[in-house]
Formats: structure tokens, C-alpha cells, sequence
């Protein structure tokens, strides 16, 4: 089975409530002529008319696609009894209600089509007994009450109906007949809008039975009470789905609150970040802004002073100093003097002799300035 749990618990409260059912497991012929086993609850279920209750036998096939379709439900009438063909049994026994046509996996079950199957057959009894040809060895049938047979006239003396069996008693709780807010003899309204059929109206026994609505056990109160019961109890599991879908979605909606509260508090760090960085960039700001107005001033008043001999630029302390300075300068333009030689003699501007003789002239004289730097600095106390 496709849904084996929803199966297992519709299977189970069914034969909780009706006693008389009985599960089996046998082969069912499809439409195709295939056979499949399925699971069938057997037995009777028990049906109220005019006071008194009878024993109808029914077999409900649960097919493996259940719930999401509806069961194949069929009278099966016993040796002593006859189907009565109607509108909601035709002559294989195979009941048609409303309550299948509009079979839903989830408002729909097993108990309430039993109920509905109750109700109906209250109205029309879907079986009626076979005529006596012969004396009987057990038992005979009670004469009253009786259920009608179909083609009855006053001139042919009614059947006796099919009595309730001996060794069961009816359960008195069973689950309430399904809406009351209905008139008699109608079906509620379909979800999907499929007209219900009103219920024939049950025939008028003969003026020789006796009256059983003082003694039988079920009256219209009872019925009435038992309607608004299932009424109620509808109403109640409708409001407990309604309170679990909205419970779910409340704590969905609180559970999206805190996501976004701690989002907001993320945002506002973020801001709060952000703020701060402005706050010091418009303070580094301010600070480039002076040192621009200082670098603006200093350059105005170096543009006001005279322009200064680059010779006269630098000046020493002392004449050892001054020694040093010039010996400097002059080693480093003897260096670049040594360097230009090659970029000639390189380009072919000179030949090798003379770039030999000038190299050489050249480092003599390079040579000696650094030994009077070097003298100099020992004079002068400086390190290296």
C-alpha cells in the first residue's frame, strides 16, 4: 500500500468502532482481469429501521492506492436474503453513495462512509428476505418488525426481514451519524458542489404491525443528539487542523522575526561603522586642508625671496671643510668624466689610444683626490 500508515490507522479505528467487521487479505479481480491482493473488511455493520437494529453484511475493499481513492463497498447478502436493487445498490450488490463519488484523502475515511452506508441504509434497506417455500427447521424469522419488500401489495402477505443475529449485540457507542443541520432524507453538501440525492421516503408498513418507536431503542432524539455530536466533533478536529496550520505558521513568522531582528542589529553595527569612518575621514580632511594652506604660504614666501647662486648655496665652517667639499665634487665629476670616456669609445667618437690615455690621467688624478679626502677627514676627526 502506498500510504500503509493512513491505511493502518483507518483500518484499525474502523474495526475498534464496528465490532462485527473483520479484516481479510485476499485476491481481487481489477478491471483488467488482473488479480491483486487486497485488504477487505468483512462482516455486517449494524443498520437502525424503525426501531430495531439489523445486521447488514457489507465488504469494503481497500484498494492499494488508498487513500487517495475511495473503497469498493458491496452488499453481500447471505443465503437467506435478497438484494434490493435502488439507486444506491445495483443487482451485484455493489453500493454507489455520493460520500464515494466525492471520496477526498483528507476529509474523507472509513468510518464516515459506514455511517453514511448506516444512514442510507436506514431509508432504503439495501436487503430483504427470501420467501419461505418450505417449513423451516430452526428458528423462523420474527414477523414484526419487518422490512419491506420490493412489489409488496396488501393482497401478498409481507416477508419476515432478516432478524439481528443471535450471539451479537449492537455496540451503543458507536461514532455519531455524520451532519444534522440537514433536513431528513438529504445528504450534506459535497465539498466540490456534487448535488447530494435526497433519500426516498421509507414505506408504510401494513396497520397490522405493531408500534415500535415506543419500545426501540433508537428515537429521533437520539439521532438528533447523535448528529449534533458528530457535528460538533467535525467542527472540533476542522478547528484543531486550523490551530496546528496556524500554530506552524506563527512559529515560522517568529522564527523569520529573529532572523530579521538579528539582521537589524547586523545593519546597525554596520551603520554605526561606517559612521564612525565618515566621522574620521571628514577629520582627515580638515587636517589636509591646513597642511595645504601651510604648503601654499611657504610657497608664496619662497617666491618673494631673491634667487639664491647655486655656488653660494652651500657653505662650510671651516677651510678643512671646505677642502673636503671641493675634493668631493671634484672625484665625482672625474667619475663621470671616466664614465662618458667609455660611452665615447663605445660609440666609436674616440679611438682605444686615446681613451686610454685620458682613462689613465683621469684616474691618477681620482686616485689622489680621495687620498686628500681621506687626510682630510682624519684631520678633521671625522669617522671612516
Amino acid at each position: 500500500y502506498m500510504n500503509h500508515e493512513r491505511t493502518f490507522q483507518d483500518i484499525t479505528r474502523t474495526v475498534s468502532f464496528y465490532r462485527g467487521l473483520a479484516i481479510k487479505f485476499e485476491p481481487y479481480v481489477l478491471c483488467n482481469g488482473m488479480q491483486s491482493k487486497l485488504i477487505n473488511l468483512h462482516g455486517t455493520i449494524p443498520v437502525p429501521y424503525k426501531g430495531n437494529t439489523y445486521n447488514i453484511p457489507v465488504c469494503i475493499w481497500l484498494m492499494d492506492t488508498y487513500p487517495n481513492h475511495a473503497p469498493v463497498c458491496y452488499v453481500k447478502p447471505t443465503a437467506d436474503m435478497q438484494i434490493k436493487v435502488s439507486m444506491f445498490v445495483d443487482h451485484n450488490g455493489k453500493i454507489y453513495l455520493p460520500y464515494l463519488h466525492d471520496w477526498t484523502p483528507t476529509q474523507s475515511d472509513m468510518v464516515g462512509l459506514i455511517q453514511i452506508m448506516i444512514c442510507t441504509f436506514g431509508e432504503q434497506p439495501p436487503v430483504y428476505a427470501k420467501p419461505k417455500t418450505e417449513t423451516p427447521q430452526s428458528t423462523p424469522y420474527p414477523t414484526q418488525p419487518y422490512m419491506p419488500m420490493p412489489g409488496a401489495s396488501g393482497s401478498n402477505p409481507p416477508y419476515p426481514p432478516y432478524p439481528l443475529t443471535q450471539g451479537y449485540q449492537a455496540p451503543q457507542n458507536y461514532p455519531p451519524y455524520p451532519t444534522s443541520v440537514y433536513p431528513p432524507g438529504m445528504y450534506p453538501p459535497a465539498p466540490g458542489g456534487y448535488p447530494r440525492p435526497a433519500y426516498p421516503p421509507p414505506p408504510t408498513p401494513p396497520s397490522s404491525a405493531t408500534g415500535s418507536g415506543a419500545t426501540g431503542t433508537i428515537n429521533e432524539e437520539h439521532i438528533r443528539m447523535s448528529l449534533l455530536s458528530a457535528v460538533e466533533d467535525k467542527l472540533r478536529r476542522r478547528l484543531d487542523e486550523q490551530y496546528a496550520q496556524s500554530h506552524a505558521e506563527l512559529d515560522i513568522l517568529q522564527q523569520s522575526g529573529q532572523e530579521l531582528a538579528q539582521g537589524k542589529q547586523r545593519l546597525e553595527k554596520i551603520i554605526e561603522r561606517l559612521d564612525n569612518e565618515k566621522i574620521e575621514l571628514e577629520r582627515n580632511i580638515v587636517l589636509l586642508k591646513e597642511k595645504e594652506t601651510e604648503l601654499d604660504k611657504a610657497l608664496s614666501r619662497l617666491g618673494d625671496q631673491e634667487p639664491i647662486d647655486v655656488d653660494e648655496a652651500v657653505t662650510t665652517t671651516a677651510p678643512l671643510y671646505k677642502q673636503i667639499l671641493n675634493a668631493f665634487a671634484e672625484e665625482a665629476a672625474t667619475e663621470d668624466a671616466i664614465y662618458y670616456m667609455g660611452e665615447a669609445l663605445r660609440r666609436g667618437v674616440i679611438d682605444l689610444d686615446v681613451f686610454l690615455k685620458q682613462v689613465r690621467s683621469l684616474s691618477r688624478k681620482q686616485f689622489m683626490l680621495r687620498a686628500l679626502m681621506h687626510r682630510c677627514r682624519q684631520k678633521a676627526g671625522l669617522a671612516g
